[in-house]
């Protein structure tokens, strides 16, 4: 084959870039260090709602990790019609986590991989048939999904900030101290520094942040020294279950998921390659995802999604090569199948993570907002972006407001902006008529012209003055 045709670049800005394993690899640790942590948090806070034993949180954590490095791999390079062939990063993730919770409480570990099953076939449905439906979600749909992301990760950062939620020296000076150093070096590398360094700005604070920690007693080796080497994941370890009320409340929230998909893909190719998101990798995607969750639930894997922190990771450093994402799934995957380079991940502190991964989560409401930005602002399109806000944000600071609705409603929306914000944009897309700035600037004429022939038009006379003149 003539190679010259098809050149190797070795550039990370280039999505088939291949660069030096040197400089690969602190670029693919970014990746890995903002997503490991909430990959192994869902399965430990699914695991105690429902009350499962530590060998079965071990296989969930364990499992997650192969099922986060397997869809980030199928999304970057493809099989088929699935995978999105973009620099993108898919894992277990947050935003199923209100809906697992409350499934698992009520129906166990085997109903929610069941319900999972069936949600990864709507998923499915919905990658074939997104050409049609694809009018459903324009940018200020997906606008509006990144946005409520970005905007719902902020509270997550500040607890792992403080220590992490639950922690017995939760927001303790220590925490405080870790955290802003992290911060602190993340901002100074990524404003001041130059070349390759800027780029590696995430890794470094997080190396500066765990040697403080380190140094300040605050990292724990329990969990390497007891961690098994090698564990291979096995079919149907748990029996599924069918329960209606749970498949309904799951195909809900993955359908749903996709539009946070396809925001996610919608950034990053804005925000990382300067341009609009493609048919083809716009289905790949949501086809990918849905096979995933689907054979995930075989293997008691969590249902999973795209990673708006890693797309935030894309935006800022305009690093595209899938070489570098592709080491980080490949890390994750000898992650999952050695626990103990899994459990050595996990010793990095919260406060290291929340100090480096803030400023990420702030990109991602920025895309959201440059997402809003490509489609003009009307007065239709502000009220579908403030009011799904509005109600997103709402119902996700008071859940108490629909604790009374019934348990399926509550199960699918509840705690979750996300869903809320996604169901509110796309409902008000379809039955709000459409109208320009153009169309919005001719009525407000035709009214001026309608209430200016008024003023001067003749005073009609009283009938009861004729008569008298008469």
């Amino acid at each position: 084959m003539n190679n010259a045709r098809y050149p190797v670049s070795v550039s990370v800005f280039d999505f088939h870039g291949r660069p030096p394993l040197s400089r690969a690899l602190p670029l693919s640790l970014q990746h890995i260090l903002a997503m490991i942590m909430g990959t192994i948090t869902v399965p430990i806070i699914v695991s105690g709602a429902i009350g499962a034993s530590t060998a079965e949180t071990l296989l969930l954590i364990q499992i997650s990790l192969v099922a986060s490095a397997l869809s980030t791999l199928i999304q970057l390079f493809g099989v088929w019609r699935f995978g999105a062939r973009l620099p993108t990063i898919f894992g277990v993730g947050f935003a199923y986590v209100p809906t697992l919770t409350a499934v698992g409480a009520q129906y166990g570990l085997g109903g929610i991989l069941g319900a999972q099953l069936i949600g990864g076939m709507a998923m499915l449905l919905v990658g074939f048939g997104i050409r049609p439906l694809r009018h459903l979600f324009p940018p200020v749909v997906a606008g509006v999904v990144v946005l409520v992301i970005g905007l719902s990760l902020y509270d997550i950062a500040i607890h792992y900030m403080a220590g992490g939620k639950g922690s017995a020296d939760y927001g303790g000076g220590r925490q405080w101290l870790v955290a802003l150093v992290t911060l602190a070096v993340v901002l100074a590398i990524s404003q001041f520094g130059r070349g390759f360094i800027k780029l590696a700005a995430i890794i470094c604070g997080i190396v500066v942040g765990y040697a403080l920690a380190l140094a300040l007693g605050m990292v724990d080796f329990t969990a390497v020294h007891q961690a098994a080497w090698f564990s291979a994941p096995r079919p149907l370890p748990v029996t599924l279950e069918f329960a209606p009320v749970a498949i309904l409340s799951m195909v809900i929230i993955c359908v749903v998921n996709s539009v946070q998909t396809i925001g996610d893909l919608s950034a990053t190719t804005i925000g990382g390659m300067n341009r609009e998101l493609g048919h083809r990798e716009l289905s790949g995607g949501l086809l990918g995802n849905g096979l995933c969750t689907l054979v995930g639930a075989l293997f008691a894997a969590l249902p999973t999604a795209s990673f708006s922190q890693n797309v935030g990771i894309v935006a800022m450093t305009k690093v595209i090569s899938r070489s570098v994402l592709a080491l980080a799934a490949l890390f994750l995957l000898a992650a999952g199948l050695m626990p103990k380079f899994g459990a050595l991940m996990t010793t990095i502190p919260y406060p290291v993570l929340g100090g480096a991964t803030i400023t990420v989560f702030g990109m991602i409401t920025m895309t959201g907002i440059q997402l809003l930005t490509r489609d003009e602002l009307s007065g239709r399109n502000m009220t579908i972006a403030s009011l799904a806000l509005a109600l997103g944000l709402g119902l996700a600071a008071a859940p108490q407001a629909i604790a009374a609705l019934p348990d399926t409603i509550e199960m699918a929306i509840g705690g979750s902006p996300v869903v809320a914000a996604a169901l509110t944009a796309v409902l008000l897309n379809l039955l709000l008529p459409h109208k320009s700035l153009a169309d919005e600037q001719a009525e407000r004429e035709r009214l001026a012209a309608r209430m200016e022939a008024s003023d001067t038009a003749p005073a009609s006379v009283p009938a009861s003055s004729r008569c008298d003149s008469q």
